[in-house]
């Protein structure tokens, strides 16, 4: 995506990936891995977990957003030879809910109440987007409480105007998610790696996927996770997780770059990735 809009724009741009699983290191060899690419020539970084976090002591400097979600998902090079940390999971989320899922982030009544499952590092950024959104009511499902209790507390101090709450079992999760209107899935349970439903069959049977819930997923491979064909088929309004992908990209892209792209164009880049590895 990034490489064939910088073609657009008439720049050569060169976007290489750095494995950790490839390289045998992990989260903690982030900083270092950073003070190597900027030696090789490197401008700027995606950073995906699991160093999201780890990266975060390395760096001189972050935007406000990147602080109060803790989490960096893009850094950029400055030509003092800084390191500048930003984030653009949460905006990239803020802008597929408004691309594929307009009717819902215009009228309020579609954000009075939001489960979310899973409080990681893409949780962070998609529990922060909705409260930016104006949600009235998050409730939090993740099997760690603590780390939920941590981000609702996190969130709490930012957003008080929104009622955040962690919900610590299925018998909550089902009971809250009868009374929602949306429902957003931000755990890896669904991706190629970890198939599966983040719904547990008592939650599936007690009919909480029906028309009128929003469901989004933030997994893009599959862009068809059990989830959105389970909500697709009881009639739910759904938002893929190509959407969130392509809007972080956007954001990461005019970051990097300090060009404008085209979110459309990239859009349609990716749905002719997807589809061709899919085919694949």
């Amino acid at each position: 995506m990034h490489e064939a809009e910088a073609d657009a724009h008439g720049v050569r741009y060169l976007y290489r990936p750095i494995d950790l699983d490839a390289l045998d290191l992990d989260g903690a060899s982030a900083p270092a891995l950073l003070d190597a690419a900027a030696l090789l020539g490197f401008n700027a970084f995606n950073i995906t977990h699991p160093c999201k976090q780890s990266v975060m002591e390395h760096l001189d400097e972050l935007s406000d957003a990147a602080r109060a979600l803790g989490a960096v998902n893009c850094v950029v090079i400055r030509e003092d030879g800084t390191f500048y940390g930003d984030n653009t999971d949460y905006s990239g989320f803020i802008a597929a809910l408004k691309r594929g899922l307009p009717q819902v982030t215009e009228d309020p009544a579609r954000l009075e109440h939001v489960v979310q499952m899973g409080a990681g590092g893409a949780g962070s950024a998609t529990a922060y987007a909705l409260c930016r959104l104006g949600v009235r009511r998050l409730s939090l499902f993740e099997r760690d409480a603590a780390k939920a209790q941590g981000l609702a507390e996190q969130l709490d101090g930012l957003f008080p105007q929104t009622r955040i709450e962690v919900l610590s079992d299925d018998e909550r999760l089902i009971e809250s998610l009868l009374k929602a209107q949306g429902l957003v899935n931000a755990t890896p349970v669904g991706m190629h790696v970890h198939p599966g439903m983040p719904l547990s069959e008592s939650a599936l049977s007690a009919g909480v996927l029906c028309e009128g819930l929003w469901v989004a997923d933030v997994i893009y491979l599959p862009q068809e996770t059990q989830l959105v064909h389970a909500a697709r088929a009881a009639g739910c309004e759904v938002l893929t997780g190509g959407y969130m992908a392509v809007g972080q990209a956007v954001d990461a892209f005019r970051l990097f770059t300090k060009l404008e792209p085209n979110a459309e164009r990239m859009a349609a880049h990716f749905e002719a990735l997807i589809a061709a590895q899919q085919g694949a």
